[in-house]
């Protein structure tokens, strides 16, 4: 298949191209421009992970034409060419639920979550009226090689890594929290398994466990030599942070069949 990466310089766009690369697809890539939208006539499909991926940005108009109103764009465009289109979204979109299923209520409570929510919201209510096969991954937190660049928008996993190494103190949130963690090379075989499937709609992509920050901070200090300091939560983050989420991944389950999900704790 030719296929078309956008955000292929990102975390999760530069695994996923190389994933591709070595199941012996033809790979291109594209990077956001401001009114342009690559031409998606030449390829079998997008996968669109280009975005604004920061949880804490505030520039609601940019953040909605940037990863909303562009999206609807790309998305329109791949219709009219009849390219199929796989997209990034996020658990992010469910806030502080207590549910994890695709059709349950949603509580966003960032930019850049409504962003999400609202393009989930199109595919799924127009789902069944698109020419092309559309797909969503609700991603929980990925992790693994390749955050280097994300500051401090990489994953707990991988700042505790780094706070081990470089000051043998590992910082945790008093609050607890417990997350879903999924190691990108499972989102990079989510894509892949899921370009051979004839079906629409939004997916949950996680693992289906729940760790908590602390079990990952205490495995990190007991193998390093670390220590591990609890701290305050940062007022920027406070009401806008999920304190827990666990995939459901039945939905996903019974399209691509089973996965040897690799456990965050057994990375460490």
């Amino acid at each position: 298949m030719k296929i078309l990466v956008t955000g292929y310089k990102g975390f999760i766009g530069q695994n996923v191209c190389n994933y591709l690369l070595t199941q012996g697809h033809d790979v291109e890539g594209w990077e956001y421009m401001d009114n342009a939208v690559p031409d998606p006539s030449a390829y079998d499909w997008v996968i669109h992970l280009g975005a604004i991926t920061s949880t804490t940005y505030t520039d609601v108009d940019r953040i909605i034409d940037q990863n909303f109103e562009y999206s609807m764009r790309l998305l329109q465009v791949c219709e009219n060419y009849g390219t199929n289109f796989q997209y990034a979204s996020s658990a992010s979109v469910y806030g502080p639920t207590t549910h994890f299923t695709e059709d349950g209520p949603l509580l966003p409570q960032s930019p850049y979550a409504w962003s999400k929510y609202l393009f989930d919201r199109f595919v799924k209510q127009h789902k069944d009226e698109f020419t092309v096969l559309v797909q969503g991954f609700r991603y929980f937190n990925v992790y693994g090689p390749g955050e280097h660049d994300k500051g401090d928008q990489a994953s707990p996993y991988t700042k505790f890594t780094k706070q081990a190494q470089e000051d043998g103190e590992i910082k945790v949130f008093r609050t607890k929290a417990s997350r879903d963690f999924v190691h990108v090379e499972d989102v990079c075989e989510v894509h892949y398994r899921m370009l051979h499937h004839d079906t629409n709609g939004v997916f949950n992509v996680g693992t289906g466990n729940s760790v908590s920050f602390k079990e990952i901070a205490d495995k990190m200090a007991e193998n390093s030599g670390a220590k591990v300091k609890q701290i305050a939560m940062p007022t920027k983050l406070k009401g806008k942070y999920q304190k827990f989420t666990q995939a459901d991944i039945t939905k996903l389950t019974s399209v691509i069949g089973e996965m040897d999900w690799k456990q965050v704790l057994e990375c460490i």
